[in-house]
């Protein structure tokens, strides 16, 4: 429950503290006074947007925070441990607005974002503003309410899970038919130039090796006479290098008297002979081998065509980026056969999937349609009990062409006001009192399922009295047994029922108008209660029905 509230400089307030209590709490005072102006405060810490407009004064900052015991403990320490924040027993909220209009949102005195501020704020507090009764237009609040009255929870957690298997698969399988229907756009082409490098068999840096021997072939005969040349000069001629190297290892052996370092340096050159004359014999042996082979030529040449046709269309350079490209085109063929066995798999987990939600959604409609009959009399009862006696209401379940994420079927409440026998759509035909008093009765039908711990209503009475004003009363007072309720209201009968009465009026401080907020004592009860009847004129008469009305005689 809300247990304080303080304000700075919001608005006409300078500052003030509300201390509120448990049951029903009543907010009056006269028209300007400053009872919406809480609302809105009330509102910041709820995640309302924020303006530098509302500084009471422009040179200092705005502050809002809220003090709560939560009836929900479980559902509060799980958003505090999901948001990292410190676990408390009391939950403090505070918003901040700067001069310039920048917002700043605290819980436990922990920094959090907006979005966390109003997670909170579904937990903690239900507040229902003039123009707040458009939400029972919306689908999600319809189906919240029939849920509540069904006591679908359990059965609905299982669905929604249901519900997620199935969409990941689908969405999943949706992923992989897309990735193959583009696939199969190039899956021709892909095996077209697959096939075609298969057929060319290349083997590494084949075409570079090709274009180096057809350049040997090419060159043959110069290249024999060349080859032929070296070994008979360094073993043949007039002055062959291996005889010329062997003359002058048999000089040095001829010396007696031996320099340090000359026998290092004969078995050096004995080393170079020996190896002068394998060059020899390597350059004979390779001089045989150089043939011009004109079929080995010409094959090379077409490899070679061939090679530069694929290298010039995969716009490439050697030939290993071609074996690459082949082995990408054989994966990419590959995954497109693994593909379909992948999209087989998925779409049986999509089939297995639907088939509990369809299960666990009929079951949830089956509850839903249960709950319908017994909701929809005690919402007529209720409606004649605060003078509407002649409006019903009407659900209407109807099945929707998929499955949803909260069930398979879509909750439409319609309305008719008159015993027209029309039933619409309640946007389109009630007025805005009578959606007032149809929000209430909703409310005090669900405010358990729907874990209303705290309900705040802002001139929910709007367009009603006498009688109707008066059951409205009991229902509020009666809602406020289980709940802690909050209303401003200017209808005596409803204010009379509150356990505490809490007044806001205007003062005069250092020359500026700002607002006040006290609670009234019995007699002073009395006293408000009895303006609220006469208005202006306060009369005995007057004090003695508001006497009658607070059971204080």
């Amino acid at each position: 429950m809300l247990s304080k509230l303080h304000i700075r400089n919001y608005a006409i307030i300078d500052e003030l503290t509300i201390e509120f209590q448990p049951g029903f709490n009543i907010i009056t005072g006269e028209t300007g006074a400053g009872k919406s102006i809480l609302m809105g405060a009330l509102g910041l810490v709820l995640g309302d947007r924020a303006d530098s407009a509302v500084l009471f004064t422009t040179t200092e900052k705005c502050v809002v925070e809220a003090s709560f015991q939560p009836t929900d403990k479980a559902a509060m320490l799980a958003l505090l441990q999901a948001n990292d924040l410190d676990e408390d027993n009391q939950l403090v909220v505070r918003r901040e607005i700067s001069t310039a209009g920048k917002s700043r949102s605290f819980i436990n005195d922990t920094p959090v974002t907006l979005q966390v501020l109003r997670q909170f704020a579904g937990i903690l507090v239900d507040l229902h503003r003039q123009f707040d009764t458009l939400e029972l237009g919306e689908d999600d609040f319809q189906r919240k309410v029939i849920d509540a009255l069904a006591g679908t929870a359990t059965l609905l957690q299982q669905y929604q899970q249901h519900y997620q298997s199935f969409a990941q698969a689908q969405s999943t399988l949706q992923q992989l038919q897309a990735r193959q229907q583009q696939a199969s756009k190039e899956l021709d082409y892909h095996r077209f130039l697959f096939t075609e490098l298969e057929e060319a068999a290349f083997s590494p840096n084949e075409i570079e090796e090709a274009e180096t021997e057809i350049q040997v072939l090419s060159n043959a005969e110069s290249i024999k006479q060349v080859l032929a040349s070296a070994a008979f000069t360094m073993q043949n001629g007039d002055a062959p290098v291996t005889v010329q190297v062997k003359t002058v290892v048999q000089q040095l052996q001829q010396l007696k008297t031996r320099p340090e370092g000359l026998d290092a340096l004969q078995v050096r050159l004995q080393s170079a002979l020996v190896e002068l004359k394998d060059i020899a014999a390597e350059l004979e042996s390779m001089e045989e081998n150089v043939q011009m082979d004109a079929e080995r030529l010409a094959h090379l040449s077409d490899r070679i065509n061939t090679g530069n046709k694929l290298l010039k269309k995969h716009n490439v350079l050697t030939t290993n980026d071609l074996l690459h490209i082949q082995q990408s085109l054989d994966k990419s063929l590959q995954a497109v056969t693994n593909l379909a066995d992948e999209i087989t798999q998925w779409q049986k987990a999509q089939d297995a999937a639907l088939q509990l939600v369809s299960k666990s959604g009929k079951e949830l409609t089956n509850m839903r349609n249960k709950a319908l009959a017994g909701f929809e009399t005690q919402v007529q009862a209720l409606l004649q009990q605060v003078g509407m006696p002649n409006a019903k209401l009407k659900v209407k379940l109807e099945p929707l062409a998929a499955p949803a994420s909260h069930g398979m079927d879509k909750i439409q409440f319609l309305f008719d006001a008159n015993k027209s026998g029309r039933f619409e759509p309640l946007e389109k035909v009630a007025s805005g009192g009578e959606l007032s008093r149809l929000m209430l009765s909703i409310k005090s039908l669900v405010a358990g399922g729907l874990n209303m711990p705290t309900l705040i209503f802002d001139e929910i009475d709007s367009g009603i009295s006498g009688e109707a004003a008066r059951q409205v009363g009991i229902i509020m007072q009666s809602l406020a047994q289980k709940h802690q309720l909050i209303a401003i209201t200017h209808q005596p009968q409803i204010a009379a029922r509150a356990g505490t009465h809490y007044f806001v009026y205007k003062q005069e401080k250092n020359n500026a108008i700002k607002t006040g907020v006290r609670v009234l004592s019995t007699d002073e009860r009395v006293q408000t209660i009895a303006h609220m009847l006469s208005g202006n004129e306060h009369t005995e008469a007057s004090a003695k029905i508001a006497r009658e009305m607070l059971g204080a005689l």
